[in-house]
């Protein structure tokens, strides 16, 4: 253990085990990639709980997981059990969450293409060439 001025947690001790594991977050296509996938991944997984807890069509429980996680709430689609209504309440908590942060990254993501779009056409109009990061 290694022991600096008294603390034993002085020295951070790395592990190269874990370096093909970690994520450049910073990285907005990654953030967009694992948006998606998470969207897409709350999503099937409701439709197939609606799909054998209600017994709905593949389809109604498509709709009824989207319609879910956009806060639409046409009301035409209800839960009818206390199971269904129990995943219901943990699934809007979660995919209001996910649906809204994926929103937000493929906005942020379409900002930044546009702007790096502009900038290269004001630097090709003045002479100038910018080079996209």
């Amino acid at each position: 253990m290694n022991v600096q001025h008294g603390c034993p947690f002085s020295v951070p001790r790395r592990f190269p085990i874990m370096k093909p594991l970690l994520f450049n977050w910073s990285n907005l296509r990654a953030q967009l990639i694992v948006a998606l996938s998470a969207l897409v991944g709350l999503i099937g997984l409701g439709t197939v709980v609606y799909h054998y807890l209600e017994g709905w069509t593949w389809l109604d429980s498509f709709y009824f997981s989207v319609c879910t996680v956009t806060t639409l709430g046409y009301g035409d689609l209800v839960p009818t059990s206390e199971a269904t209504r129990l995943f219901t309440a943990v699934y809007v908590l979660l995919g209001v969450s996910v649906a809204f942060t994926a929103l937000g990254i493929i906005g942020a993501s379409y900002l930044r293409r546009s702007q790096e779009i502009l900038l290269n056409l004001q630097a090709n109009s003045t002479g100038a060439h910018r080079k996209p990061q």
